[in-house]
């Protein structure tokens, strides 16, 4: 299977994978149907974003990115509210269901999900007349070069004190997918990659107490649980910064 054979290959499977979250969204099967869309449009920009400039993937990219921005909120709700029910606290779960539902609904009908899978829909075919076209030639020397770009600069963010946290989340979250995106050209190691997943682990851990804490601030009825988030969220960073500097280790 050749280079470009392989990306399409992928964009079809992650396609069957997207259309049946969607379809589970929309039937109400579970209570995994987003993230599980939200997981596969990640894969998905992950393999595209090193191929940005070339006809197609620019679009598919950004129709992707306007339906990653619609359902932040939605699944940031439905982690809160699974937080929620964990702690005990079903009153202020069942409060927030109602707009969840709402939001899911919204999103099933929205033409900002639509366009994305009309995009994704034409997309093979516009890839396959650029690579007739020879417009994807060095497309694999293009894509290592720039996964190699993308490691330096999360090294260079690693090793500034004074880097934004949120920040080197989101640089670890692109590193780790476009490494499980092109595993052959990925210039990472097997002990590195496993670093960069714990070190997203406690990021994210750290990044939900985080956000909790400012709904808590507004939310009359999350802020009993202010303490106990700003302690969990602080223990979630102090494990993110020991898990940092391993990673840091692991990159050189």
């Amino acid at each position: 299977m050749s280079f470009v054979d392989g990306i399409v290959a992928q964009v079809l499977i992650l396609e069957t994978g997207l259309y049946h979250a969607y379809m589970r969204l929309a039937a109400g099967t579970d209570d995994e149907a987003l993230h599980d869309l939200r997981i596969n449009l990640r894969r998905l920009r992950s393999l595209l974003r090193p191929l940005r400039g070339k006809d197609g993937v620019t679009d598919l990219d950004q129709a992707a990115a306007e339906v990653g921005k619609m359902t932040t909120p939605v699944r940031d709700l439905e982690v809160l509210i699974q937080e929620l029910r964990r702690k005990g606290l079903n009153g202020p779960a069942n409060v927030r269901q109602d707009t969840l539902a709402a939001s899911y609904a919204a999103i099933i009908e929205s033409s900002t999900l639509q366009q994305f899978f009309t995009c994704l829909d034409e997309w093979p075919t516009a890839f396959r007349a650029a690579e007739q076209d020879g417009e994807l030639r060095g497309m694999k020397k293009r894509v290592l070069n720039r996964l190699e770009k993308q490691v330096e600069s999360l090294k260079a963010a690693l090793s500034d004190p004074a880097h934004d946290r949120h920040q080197i989340r989101l640089r670890v979250k692109r590193t780790r997918y476009a490494a499980d995106a092109y595993p052959d050209l990925s210039p990472i190691s097997t002990e590195t990659a496993a670093a960069l997943k714990t070190l997203q682990s406690a990021l994210g851990t750290w990044h939900d107490h985080f956000q909790w804490c400012l709904k808590a601030k507004q939310e009359p009825d999350l802020h009993p649980l202010l303490h106990r988030w700003q302690t969990e969220g602080n223990a979630a960073l102090l494990q993110a910064e020991a898990d940092l500097v391993r990673l840091a280790e692991c990159l050189e």
